[in-house]
């Protein structure tokens, strides 16, 4: 089986070098969910049909997401043994001119280009990974995503796919931990715990039977690290799944992945059967002695099933609720059976380190947090999408650099880093590395990877109310701070942004967050309060100004704002009056319009209606009508 599994990763690498090296057209084309949603099919049969009603003969391949979201439908064109040609937003419109310029003509476009994509640059056009957006990442988790078909496991096997694993079986398991060790790996997923730590408790553990759980339910909003990776290269997580079940004397693995990641489950079920059927799954895997199985259980997207012990629950068949720990579920987890629990990218990252060694891993990163990770890049950013940098890069490198800083020429107001349970960081500490320790010392944590970006019209009060909203929903209800509590403090920002808080309120705050942080029994309500702990310490003014002005300073709270018809500016064109669903506006055509505040919605489509030449509608903070 040895002897086989290193023909097909020779074969897998010729054929993929001859693939590139021939005359042949190959274009690829991004088609994870994010790519979808933008209409990557739809591209990929305007492809089909221009290439066979011109006689072009050529491969389309279809790729996961190279973390460019916010130009998809992404298409790579590579043609004439030249560089490949990356082109951005390629509805099925733009597929004939592409096309026909790129392969009748041979004139690529630099008009819809983004780059080419690889080292080398066709004349005239930037090297895509030079473009500030690639220019300071380091992919590595992610390095393959975006490049091959995640379908095809000859694609991962022509990348060195599986050595990683024959590395683990010539070393034995113990060593395997201690390479990890070596490596600095931290848990991707949340406090950053080291990998080697929770192994060595499982691997020390007496036990007839040993589970090994990767958690891919990835419950933040706007966090889609871990559907990237499946989406785009399956065989990575298993892959590190099975050395890291080696190392841990583990004879089953489960993959707990949300029911809404159609894709991702997909190609995880294949990816599964194309391992079991050269032998990498099962019975005696590569004549090594060891057997493992993979599993897959569908989460119902419950936020509390990211705590280990509630997912365990989830498995079993129970409701998603955490435990009392200890016992820890590294001692007595699945079915009382010693059990560690990674998420999806801390076990891609077993994969390589066990192929490239644990010294490359650690050459990037810092001294404690080793490594790359990836980020979910959303909000008020020009380059939202998935990126990977080295862990210590700044707040501001990411902002700034590499997510090519705010749109619209808006200001910088924050960042939320680890979804819903991730405080706030203001610009005076934008210079925070990007890193474990030093995002616990501002407030904040890593948490999975997600980062939020607001700008100046962001009402801090309202966006700490949003995920609290979140958090109370999520609540299992189990333990009463959790329960109650968050429940409380989001009454309290109810009536805050509803211009009825008390100054009193900012206390009363504070308090419950304390009590929630140190009564809750799991990670959810023990970091639940940090949007609010964070924007009252970074923001208070925006709270007093809700509280004592009873205004909201970026105009988002309805009840603290209104809408004026500047009389100067307004032509009397009825487009407002129109739109207006209560009947506020009153005004004859070509006479000043007035908003009537007392019947006037807060709607906002007067505002948005009215002529960007005449703009003579502005809201204002606070809750009374403007006098002139």
């Amino acid at each position: 089986m040895q002897v086989k599994l290193d023909a097909l990763i020779e074969k897998s690498k010729i054929e993929w070098a001859n693939l590139y090296s021939s005359k042949k057209t190959v274009i690829l084309v991004g088609t994870a969910t994010c790519g979808r949603s933008a209409g990557a099919l739809d591209t990929i049969n305007a492809i089909e049909n221009f290439t066979n009603s011109n006689g072009i003969e050529c491969e389309i391949i279809e790729v996961g997401c190279i973390g460019l979201c916010y130009a998809e439908p992404l298409v790579v064109i590579y043609s004439e043994d030249k560089p490949g040609v990356c082109y951005g937003e390629v509805d099925e419109k733009k597929v004939k001119t592409i096309l026909k310029a790129h392969l009748i003509d041979h004139n690529p476009m630099q008009k819809y280009s983004l780059g080419t994509f690889g080292d080398e640059k066709v004349e005239g056009f930037p090297v895509l990974f030079n473009e500030p957006v690639l220019k300071y990442q380091v992919r590595r988790a992610l390095a393959k995503c975006g490049i091959i078909d995640p379908t095809k496991l000859e694609h991962y096997l022509s990348f060195g796919g599986y050595e990683g694993l024959k590395n683990a079986f010539e070393i034995g398991p113990e060593k395997v931990i201690e390479t990890v060790k070596d490596s600095g790996l931290r848990g991707r997923g949340g406090a950053g715990f080291p990998t080697w730590r929770k192994w060595q408790f499982c691997h020390d553990s007496d036990s007839d039977q040993k589970y090994l759980i990767c958690n891919a339910d990835e419950g933040d909003p706007g966090a889609f690290m871990n559907r990237a990776l499946l989406e785009g290269d399956p065989h990575a997580l298993l892959e590190g799944m099975i050395i890291s079940g080696y190392a841990l004397g583990a004879s089953t693995g489960y993959i707990y992945c949300r029911a809404e990641y159609p894709l991702a489950l997909e190609r995880l079920h294949l990816s599964i059967e194309q391992a079991k059927d050269i032998g990498l799954l099962g019975s005696n895997i590569l004549d090594s002695g060891f057997d493992f199985n993979i599993k897959i259980k569908e989460g119902a997207g419950a936020f509390v099933c990211g705590e280990e012990t509630a997912l365990i629950a989830s498995i079993e068949g129970y409701r998603g609720m955490p435990r009392p720990r200890p016992p820890f579920p590294a001692v007595k987890g699945l079915w009382g059976k010693p059990t560690i629990i990674n998420n999806v990218e801390s076990l891609a990252c077993v994969s390589l380190i066990l192929k490239n060694g644990a010294e490359w891993f650690s050459e990037v990163g810092t001294e404690s947090s080793t490594g790359t990770k990836t980020i979910a890049l959303v909000g008020k950013i020009k380059n939202t999408g998935l990126v990977e940098v080295p862990l210590g890069t700044t707040l501001e490198d990411l902002v700034f650099k590499v997510g090519g800083g705010i749109p619209n020429g808006k200001k910088f107001k924050a960042v939320q880093t680890g979804g819903p349970s991730g405080g706030c960081v203001p610009l005076e500490l934008l210079n925070t590395p990007v890193d474990y320790d030093s995002l616990n010392s501002v407030g904040t944590i890593m948490g999975s990877g997600g980062v939020v970006v607001m700008d100046e019209d962001t009402c801090m009060v309202d966006f700490a109310r949003f995920f609290l909203d979140f958090a109370e929903k999520e609540s299992c209800g189990k333990c009463v701070p959790c329960r109650l509590g968050t429940k409380q403090m989001l009454d309290i920002l109810e009536d805050i942004v509803n211009g009825k808080g008390k100054i009193e309120d900012i206390k009363l705050l504070e308090d419950l967050s304390e009590g929630i942080i140190s009564g809750s029994l799991c990670g959810l309500g023990q970091t639940a309060p940090n949007p609010v702990k964070t924007t009252l310490k970074y923001f208070r003014e925006e709270y007093e100004a809700h509280i004592i002005d009873k205004k909201c300073p970026s105009k988002v709270c309805k009840e603290l704002i209104h809408y004026w018809i500047d009389p100067e500016l307004c032509v009397g064109c009825r487009v407002c009056l129109g739109s207006c669903p209560g009947g506020a506006i009153t005004g004859d055509v070509k006479v000043v319009h007035v908003i009537n505040d007392n019947l006037c919605t807060k709607c906002g489509m007067c505002y948005e209606v009215c002529p960007p030449k005449i703009d003579a509608i502005e809201i204002i903070p606070g809750s009374s009508v403007r006098v002139v």
